[in-house]
């Protein structure tokens, strides 16, 4: 694995109904949610990744799921994946304690991210 990934740290699904999926994987899979905004985005406990849902747009609902990265520093990550033809979306997240990320596709569109949590100023 490279020094910038860390390894796996989160799946998300978009979902079309934010309520009926977070009742299934919390209430059905017993799954114990960690926070929630609003209805745009619920994540989970589910061992050693983190379970995420994320509210598609309407009309535009994709199936499939994505993986994320945990990396140290998204943006010398971001840059070292640029040099090697990586293209990647707008960044998102980062507002209110919330973790910072990027997407990317691989070769047959599957899609993937970068996903750096804040440092807790608190922290060494």
């Amino acid at each position: 694995m490279s020094e910038q990934l860390k390894g796996a740290d989160l799946v998300y699904f978009f979902v079309s109904d934010m309520e009926r999926a977070v009742a299934f994987y919390r209430d059905v899979l017993g799954l114990r949610l960690v926070y929630r905004t609003g209805d745009d985005w619920a994540q989970f406990e589910a061992g050693s990744v983190q379970l995420g849902l994320h509210a598609s747009a309407k009309g535009e609902h994709r199936p499939g799921g994505t993986l994320a990265f945990r990396v140290d520093d998204l943006d010398s990550s971001r840059m070292a994946l640029a040099a090697r033809g990586i293209s990647f979306t707008p960044e998102g997240g980062g507002e209110g304690g919330e973790p910072r990320f990027v997407e990317f596709d691989d070769p047959d569109g599957n899609v993937l991210g970068l996903l750096e949590y804040p440092r807790d100023p608190g922290a060494s």
